[in-house]
């Protein structure tokens, strides 16, 4: 038997705005990192980090029985996110297109806190850092210039795959964690929704 995944709709964030815009609408699920989600998030969204949402959507479903948008940044973690959802069972999912990125291109309204580098800056510095060290240093030391090579290639498989392994290495740090959110957390917070 072949099960297929259904990759949720988009929304785009002019439509979620009017949809928000009398302080109804969706469950909003930001899946961004909780240091992300400090720095930016769309008022009354939820903090369910993807790690925590893939491992703990069984407990989730219960308490997401409307409709639901998934935030990330760009689109890319909440499509994984609304995927795994999909698969556990819950159908009315969509996914914001663009992410925050797009929502704050339209002017919406936000919760700032500290500013910090997003995800993606940081691999960005990461990946370029290695390269470019190895290329130097493979000028003295014969072979290193292939660690460049290796991270690039990383690189290539990340995109063609949607995933980032860098960058889910760095979503690890303390600087990325912010407060501690975990699945019995997220739950109250989900509860807690008039």
């Amino acid at each position: 038997m072949t099960t297929t995944t259904r990759t949720p709709a988009a929304l785009t964030a002019a439509a979620l705005r009017e949809l928000t815009k009398d302080g109804g609408g969706p469950r909003l699920l930001d899946v961004r990192t909780p240091g992300e989600f400090r720095t930016v998030h769309i008022p009354g969204a939820c903090n369910v980090p993807l790690d925590t949402l893939r491992e703990h959507r069984a407990e989730l479903l219960h308490h997401l029985d409307e409709d639901v948008v998934l935030i990330c940044r760009s689109g890319a973690r909440a499509t994984q996110a609304g995927q795994a959802l999909a698969e556990a069972g819950l159908a009315n999912l969509r996914v914001l297109d663009g992410g925050m990125t797009a929502w704050e291109a339209t002017g919406g309204p936000v919760n700032r806190g500290p500013a910090r580098w997003e995800l993606e800056r940081q691999v960005r510095l990461v990946a370029g850092t290695i390269v470019a060290a190895s290329g130097l240093v493979g000028l003295a030391v014969p072979g290193l210039h292939l660690v460049g090579t290796v991270v690039g290639a990383g690189l290539v498989f990340a995109a063609l795959t949607n995933s980032c392994a860098m960058g889910t290495m760095l979503s690890r740090l303390p600087y990325n964690r912010g407060p501690r959110v975990d699945a019995r957390t997220v739950i109250a917070g989900l509860r807690e929704r008039p």
